[in-house]
């Protein structure tokens, strides 16, 4: 499993969709679409409309990958924060019944209040 307090991890940069889908199709249940993907140096992280999957890329080679699967089901709630002036990255955290806090922190630039409002049709 990914550890999400790795700040590493958490800085995300924007990648196309059709690029997550790859990534997670054969795992995705009839009806689940992939609406939003992101990246780091190596890992992957993927919203569908049912959930979020974090791709841990592992090993020298990066073949072996960790997949964790976190449902909007068992969110509890959810806040975003925006970019200022002198700090550009924006940051969406999520409160997971059973799990605890999970924070994505994404780079300069992205529109994080036209994505809270993709991902709290999910959500609520």
């Amino acid at each position: 499993m990914i550890d999400f307090t790795n700040a590493e991890f958490l800085k995300l940069a924007e990648m196309s969709p059709e690029d997550g889908l790859k990534l997670v199709e054969p795992m995705l249940i009839d009806g689940e679409t992939v609406f939003a993907s992101f990246r780091t140096v190596r890992d992957r992280v993927v919203f569908t409309n049912k959930r979020v999957i974090a791709v841990n890329v592992q090993g020298i080679t990066g073949k072996k990958k960790d997949y964790t699967s976190l449902a909007y089901s068992k969110i509890q709630a959810f806040s975003v924060e925006t970019a200022a002036v002198f700090d550009l990255d924006t940051e969406m955290t999520l409160w997971f019944a059973g799990l605890g806090t999970v924070k994505f922190q994404f780079i300069a630039f992205f529109d994080i209040t036209k994505f809270n409002k993709l991902i709290g049709a999910y959500i609520l």
